[in-house]
Order: structure tokens, then sequence, then C-alpha cells
């Protein structure tokens, strides 16, 4: 089911630093698609039908869509801040609702069970009081005030530390983390999940960042995140159903459930239904 607000949408397609002339083969939302550069090294998307598709080169990304965005790009002001290290961290490919992969990543309950020593670790497994809105000004779902104990926040963390985080979701399929920067207390790291959805239970992960960390090798941060995800992948794959119930009766929510639950009401009021299970089964 591709239902035209989600289609009007930009969509991660491939790093631009990777493109060459060759081009790369991919999909969006189940459409076949490639990403190349054309005679003058700029980034160009082709349809399945032949159609040049829009195109926008941001945080290390080719953004595409299949059909006519009403709005730009949404904004990271991180990525223009002097000082950072932007990393590129790749993609990873999933087998699940390109939805499910959004809401994993909000989720911090599973960080002791699922980052065990590395996000969380027992007996911290308590979810704290946080702070959850649906922003209407900027029509993003943000949560604030979340506080967790980490043993290893960061590549660049030297023990363990109560973390700060606040949750961003500006666009269906991608969310903005920011997060307590252990060489920098007064400045955030920025890591980023974009979500390209090849088909409704089936997505490519394309995490970036944006860090104060002038030490760790660039080899190491990578590998780091990827660790990471590839954590949650096994968890996303086994999850059923395989597409996001947006039916709030559907799945039972806990407290710690606060982003989630306004995640999904945000993507039922856009009709955002990509990758969603809209009643049950």
């Amino acid at each position: 089911m591709t239902v035209q607000a989600m289609i009007d949408e930009w969509y991660p397609v491939g790093l631009f630093s990777q493109l060459d002339s060759a081009g790369r083969k991919t999909a969006l939302m189940g459409e076949p698609i490639e990403v190349a550069r054309d005679g003058d090294g700029n980034a160009k998307v082709t349809g399945g039908d032949g159609r040049v598709l829009p195109v926008r080169v941001r945080y290390g990304h080719v953004w595409s869509s299949l059909g006519e965005p009403k709005k730009e790009l949404f904004p990271i002001p991180e990525a223009d801040q002097p000082g950072r290290r932007f990393v590129d961290v790749g993609v990873v490919r999933v087998r699940c609702s390109p939805l499910r992969a959004v809401e994993n990543f909000l989720d911090i309950a599973h960080f002791p069970f699922v980052h065990t020593d590395i996000l969380g670790a027992e007996p911290h497994t308590e979810v704290q009081n946080y702070k959850v809105e649906i922003r209407e000004e900027e029509d993003e779902v943000w949560a604030t005030q979340v506080k967790f104990y980490q043993p290893q926040a960061a590549k660049s963390a030297s023990g363990g530390i109560t973390t700060e985080y606040m949750y961003r979701v500006p666009a269906p399929t991608c969310s903005v983390l920011y997060k307590t920067c252990p060489p920098r207390p007064s400045e955030w790291d920025v890591i980023t999940l974009f979500v390209q959805p090849l088909a409704e239970d089936l997505c490519d992960v394309w995490p970036w960042m944006a860090l104060f960390d002038d030490e760790t090798a660039m080899t190491d941060l990578i590998h780091f995140q990827q660790t990471i995800f590839l954590q949650d992948r096994s968890i996303l794959e086994n999850q059923i159903p395989r597409l996001l119930p947006l039916d709030p009766g559907m799945e039972i929510p806990t407290r710690a459930d606060l982003t989630s639950i306004a995640y999904r009401r945000w993507l039922k009021r856009h009709n955002y239904t990509y990758g969603a299970q809209l009643v049950a089964q």
C-alpha cells in the first residue's frame, strides 16, 4: 500500500561519496531506481520508467523522492557547525518495516538487554520519566529529558555515565538523536537514522553522525555504530507483526513507550502508512 503522503517525502538513497558514473541500482517504495553521478559530477536519480527524480545532497547522503515533496529536506543545524566530525556509517539492510526501524531507534528500554555493557546494563533498567510532545510549528515528534545510565555511551567515553538524550522525528522514516557529548559536556553529539524504504517490510538503514571527537579513528567510530545497529537488526527481523501497528489496541504500551505512542499517533495523523498495519489481523 503506497499512499501519496509518503510518496511526496524525501528519502536517503545512497552515500554521495560512493557514487560514480556507473551508478548504483536500488529501490524506493517498491520502484526500481538508479543513483549515479552525471557528467558534471552531480547526483542524479532515475526512476524505473526513466524519469528523472528530485535530488538533494545533504548530510553525506543523496536524497530523492518518487513524488513532489511539499517542503525542503529537514534541517540539522549541527551539520554546519565548525569542529564536528561527520561520520558516514554506511548501510545496514533490515527485513522489517521502515517504520519499525525508526520506532526501535526511539526505544530506550531495550538498551540494557540488547546493547548490554555498551548502552545499558542490569540492574540499571528503569526508564525515568521524560517529556514527549508533537511540536506543531515544526510538525515533529520530540522526546526530551531522557536520562539513562550507560557503561559506554560513546566511543569517546571512558567509564559509565548517566547520559541525557533528546529524540527528534522530523520525517516518517528519519530520526535525529542528540545525546551527551563526553569530551564536551556543553554540546550534544548527533546521531541520525536515515531509513530508505525498499518495500513495506524491507529497508536500508543509513546511520550518520556529527560528533566532537578528535581522538577516535574513523574506522573505530564507524565500527562502534555498526555494532550497535547490528545488535538491533536481530530484534527487528523477529518482530511480529512485521509492519508497524497503528491501532492503539494492537500492542500494549508501557510508560517507557511514550515516544513510540506519539510517533504512531503522528504517523496516523499524516496518513504515513507505508510500512504500517492499520487494523488487527
